[in-house]
């Protein structure tokens, strides 16, 4: 077993996926989470040690490029490891270097690099980068000049004379990251996108009903359909903005106005138990798409597409594409070649439209989409729904009409199993009265097909929660973990492939457990659970539900790529939990994913052929 000591760096972009930094390293084999973190803390230890920016920016590429693969690194370096630098240099964003690094911390639990990073820099520091308005210049000054090696020393220290005299740190600002501090600690994690996306489209419907709005969009995170969202971005585009402006900074939940000017707002806002920076850009409509674009990001998308329109001789800001070299064309009175919609500009750049759920800043422009992404309407049937026989609200027969009223042709009753004690579990008496209940209402409702079915409890050994004679009455099969999630990643994988090859299971449902920002679930082999699914053609699930997310947004590009089936359900339990399907397209996007790759799109007749295979 390969062991692995790498430490958390200030990156909260996968705040569910990692440990915290004060967490005791546990050993276990090294995962490419692991690996990015590392290459992660050595980007922020270079330039709070005011490194040359190029070693930074080389190691911060590596970091998202490895987040990001769905090829498992531990696997090819230990294939052949005399041929393991030359396999991971043909590894997009992996250089020589980079790759001698990987092996060595594969190979040795360590990477002598980091580890000397990592003495160099307090740990306490990577906590004050995480503060708005501190970049690494000003925590290196503080660091430097006062000895600030944690949030708690910067607190200390932020009243003094001699904070007061660092550079560029007038009244204004020291109160600004005085509320910065308290609002971080009351917003430590990421909102996930579940309590982010109503926020916004409320305020977006407000923003688009006000006279003389044009347009409006949000953008950020948020349109890109991450599963955390750092802070809402808004776009207007209007013929009375000072209205506009004066609307958004005096908005439902404002705490506190942070900036109010002619093109820019910004607010702190509380919604319920939601504590969130919202940012309003007022833009000419003119320009609308190029502001759309560049403000829904990705910073390394915008990055490639920049680097694109200047090797074609043009440059492209938030303001357009514009013919010719200079740093601020619009400044000369030129006319752009596009800007007031995205697609213009991409077209412009001979590319295709690229969705914003894809624009991640890795292949999307050199293999830019051939086929249409799946999308809300595609979904047909729901395969894994809950009812009062279990921890449900809906009775059979409500939720069979719930599924029917929104143009699904199939619903599947997936009642929790026996071990789920606290979810009322069905014990086999029971599930067998649930099936004929079920069976009774599938004769009576017309126009939609209802299946009986169970999410079975995957216990820690592999084995499932009812013995073959009973899952054989079961129309549909769904998997699940739900206990011993700390499993170490040897055990769990083989839990899963035992629960995949059995000829009964059609889906492997929500498959590592995880809950977003709360737990991280289990962490197997994924390469091997794509192999194994496509093997025995089971589907892996992608649970819409937002606090789950579950298989995440790469681990579905891992599965397609194996060729793995993929479900796209909503764990429903009750009616509004339907609408939960939104969290799981945007998810489904982010990975490319397309409509034949869903069995939830394929029509009844392909389906049930489908899940009746093998029984």
């Amino acid at each position: 077993m390969v062991l692995v000591g790498v430490s958390r760096g200030h990156n909260t972009d996968h705040a569910g996926d990692q440990p915290t930094r004060d967490q005791p390293v546990t050993r276990q084999p090294v995962t490419n989470d692991e690996v990015a973190r590392a290459f992660a803390d050595m980007a922020t230890a270079l330039e709070l040690l005011g490194a040359n920016r190029f070693r930074t920016a080389s190691n911060s590429r590596v970091a998202r490029e490895i987040r990001d693969m769905t090829t498992n690194l531990a696997d090819l370096v230990n294939e052949d490891p005399a041929t393991a630098v030359a396999r991971l240099c043909a590894l997009p964003g992996i250089g020589k270097g980079s790759a001698e690094k990987i092996v060595e911390l594969m190979e040795t639990g360590a990477m002598n690099e980091h580890q000397k990073l990592m003495a160099e820099v307090p740990r306490g520091l990577f906590d004050v980068l995480d503060v708005p308005g501190i970049g690494p210049k000003a925590a290196r000054v503080m660091w430097q000049e006062l000895e600030i090696e944690s949030v708690d020393d910067l607190m200390a220290q932020i009243d003094t004379e001699a904070f007061r005299a660092l550079p560029r740190m007038g009244e204004k600002t020291i109160a600004n990251i005085k509320e910065a501090v308290a609002f971080r600690a009351q917003t430590a994690s990421r909102t996930p996108i579940g309590q982010a996306l109503p926020i916004a489209r409320e305020i977006h419907e407000a923003l688009a009903a006000l006279p003389g709005v044009e347009r409006a969009a949000y953008a950020g995170s948020l349109r890109r359909g991450e599963e955390t969202i750092g802070d809402l971005d808004f776009l207007v585009s209007s013929s009375e903005p000072e209205a506009v402006a004066e609307f958004f900074v005096n908005a439902e939940g404002v705490t506190k106005v942070l900036a109010h000017g002619a093109t820019k707002c910004s607010v702190r806002l509380e919604r319920g138990r939601v504590a969130i920076q919202a940012d309003l850009r007022l833009v000419p409509l003119e320009a609308f798409g190029a502001a759309l674009m560049y403000f829904t990001g990705s910073k390394e998308h915008n990055v490639r597409m920049r680097e694109r329109s200047i090797k074609r001789g043009m440059r492209l800001n938030e303001y357009g594409l514009f013919e010719g070299n200079e740093e601020r064309p619009q400044d000369l009175g030129k006319a752009p070649v596009a800007a007031a919609d995205e697609e213009a500009i991409y077209a412009a750049l001979e590319l295709p439209f690229i969705p914003p759920e894809l624009r991640q800043g890795h292949a999307e422009l050199d293999q830019p989409p051939t086929a249409r992404l799946i999308e809300l309407n595609d979904i047909k049937a729901e395969l894994h729904a809950h009812t009062v026989a279990s921890d449900g609200s809906m009775s059979i027969e409500e939720l069979a009409q719930c599924a029917r009223n929104r143009g699904y042709h199939t619903i599947a009753v997936t009642d929790h199993s026996v071990s789920q004690v606290i979810a009322n579990g069905l014990d086999a008496d029971r599930l067998r009265d649930h099936v004929d209940a079920v069976r009774a209402v599938a004769a009576r409702i017309e126009d939609i097909s209802v299946l009986a079915g169970s999410e079975v409890d995957i216990l820690a050994d592999g084995s499932l929660d009812y013995d073959d004679e009973i899952l054989a009455l079961l129309d549909v099969v769904v998997a699940s973990p739900h206990a011993a999630l700390r499993q170490d990643p040897e055990a769990a994988t083989a839990r899963l492939l035992k629960a995949i090859a059995h000829p009964l299971v059609r889906i492997i449902g929500h498959p590592t457990g995880r809950l977003i920002n709360r737990r991280e679930g289990l962490s197997p082999d994924m390469s091997a659970l794509y192999r194994a699914a496509a093997e025995h053609d089971t589907a892996l699930e992608l649970n819409a539900n937002s606090q789950r997310l579950d298989l995440r947004d790469r681990h579905v590009r891992g599965a397609r790529e194996q060729g793995c089936a993929i479900a796209l359900d909503t764990d429903a339990h009750r009616e509004e939990n339907f609408d939960q399907l939104v969290y799981g397209v945007l998810t489904a996007r982010r990975a490319g994913l397309e409509p034949e790759g869903c069995i939830n799109t394929w029509p009844a007749e392909k389906l049930h052929t489908w899940l009746r295979a093998g029984r």
